[in-house]
């Protein structure tokens, strides 16, 4: 299913999920949580309740006579060589592959980034011509949508279903629509399903791209958790690709990285949400423009802020122990609700993405009956003309807590769900 619609800057309320959810239970009294405190219970924001790594406050500390100073817009040095490195051990790049003084740009967070690259890649609108096309999977990350609309560009979005993998492919847009194309996102591991691209996939993307010249982020935020095998990168098949042709032609690195930017934050990888900040990695052409643009309407990362950053791109331990953690997670989602429900483990990211029947109902049969805060799939879906979206019988679980906390949560989830109630569980 391929949506096309516009998305009015002054209407953003209207598909921001978040702002939706609150409308939706705003009335409802929220029910006594399993808790001892009976406090609500938020499972619908991807926010993890681990703390970083202890030395984020000691680095912040050591480099506090930053905070007087504005932060260069590109990044530290130290900052911007730790991410390149850590881009070459993780991803098996050849050395120099990334440089970090071209091919880097340091961001807060990939929020940020993703609107400041929208905002540059997409052209202005010319009077009496067709609107830039912005491609987006569906469902999908809301900022995608809110960069479209804060560029004017037209929003074209493919399903990304249970039949197609929970990823979008792309190559079944139509010719006259990749033609307008300027940017397009690929989220993997995806958010909300947790599906990770395969390599054809990722490769026939960054083909199609340069086939028609738009450029592709590969949205990695996620890519640091994942369940038995670490996704590969855009970056990683970029590099096979530029080996192929280098079988036939000369090629630079540059031209190998041409049309893409990958984004990658420590919100995720390192419980750092509140750090605000990441970094985004390719072609530098765009690295520079977008640099450019956040010169002049962004705010660069703090230098104490970056000091930390470096350390955390340094540290793998609370990375695997974050990633154990989320395992356990899972592992008891598929124990306790695969009694009541099919439980798909995704494989990346945190999110549990649970086919219900009627994702807007059950999140407020949760609200109500057990003061759980869950995220229906409608919220983060765009619908057809029919005003259907491939989100309308999913709810989203955001796995953020500790294990002892969350088979609690998981207990009276599943609670409900063997309730049968006409409450569209079991359509």
């Amino acid at each position: 299913m391929i949506t096309r619609q516009f998305v009015d800057r002054q209407k953003l309320q209207e598909f921001h999920p978040f702002t939706r959810l609150r409308t939706l239970l705003e009335d409802i009294p929220a029910g006594r949580s399993c808790l001892e405190d009976g406090q609500v219970i938020n499972l619908s924001i991807g926010e993890p309740q681990t703390q970083p790594p202890a030395f984020v406050a000691e680095e912040i500390e050591k480099a506090a006579k930053g905070w007087s100073k504005y932060p260069l817009s590109k990044g530290t040095p130290d900052y911007l060589a730790a991410c390149a490195h850590w881009l070459g051990q993780r991803y098996k790049l050849p050395e120099n592959f990334i440089d970090p003084t071209k091919h880097i740009l340091a961001v807060p967070g990939t929020r940020e980034g993703l609107f400041m690259t929208a905002l540059t890649v997409l052209s202005t609108p010319k009077k009496d011509s067709e609107a830039p096309v912005f491609l987006t999977p569906n469902p999908c990350y809301h900022v995608y949508t809110g960069a479209a609309a804060a560029a004017a560009a037209e929003v074209v979005t493919v399903s990304a279903t249970k039949e197609s993998g929970y990823l979008p492919d792309y190559t079944t847009v139509p010719e006259e629509i990749l033609e307008r194309t300027e940017l397009c996102v690929l989220c993997s591991p995806s958010n909300p399903e947790g599906a990770v691209a395969e390599p054809q996939r990722i490769k026939d993307l960054i083909s199609l791209a340069r086939k028609h010249d738009f450029v592709v982020v590969f949205d990695e935020c996620y890519a640091e958790i994942y369940t038995d095998t670490a996704p590969q990168s855009a970056l990683e098949i970029a590099r096979e690709m530029e080996v192929v042709s280098d079988t036939a032609q000369s090629n630079t690195q540059n031209d190998s990285l041409a049309n893409i930017l990958v984004f990658h934050s420590l919100s995720k990888r390192s419980s750092a949400a509140g750090l605000r900040c990441g970094f985004i990695a390719g072609d530098e052409k765009w690295i520079s423009m977008i640099n450019t643009t956040c010169q002049v309407g962004g705010a660069g990362v703090p230098i104490p802020v970056q000091a930390a950053g470096t350390r955390l791109w340094q540290d793998e331990e609370h990375v695997n122990i974050n990633r154990a953690l989320y395992k356990q997670n899972f592992d008891l989602a598929q124990k306790i609700l695969g009694q009541s429900i099919p439980v798909e483990i995704p494989a990346g990211g945190f999110c549990l993405w649970l086919d219900v029947g009627n994702g807007i109902e059950v999140t407020k049969k949760l609200w109500k009956d057990t003061g759980i805060r869950v995220m229906p799939g409608a919220f983060m879906s765009h619908a057809n003309n029919d005003g259907v979206t491939p989100g309308d019988r999913y709810i989203r679980l955001a796995l953020v807590y500790d294990p002892n906390f969350m088979e609690k949560a998981f207990m009276s989830i599943r609670n409900i769900l063997d309730i049968k109630q006409d409450v569209g569980i079991n359509d």
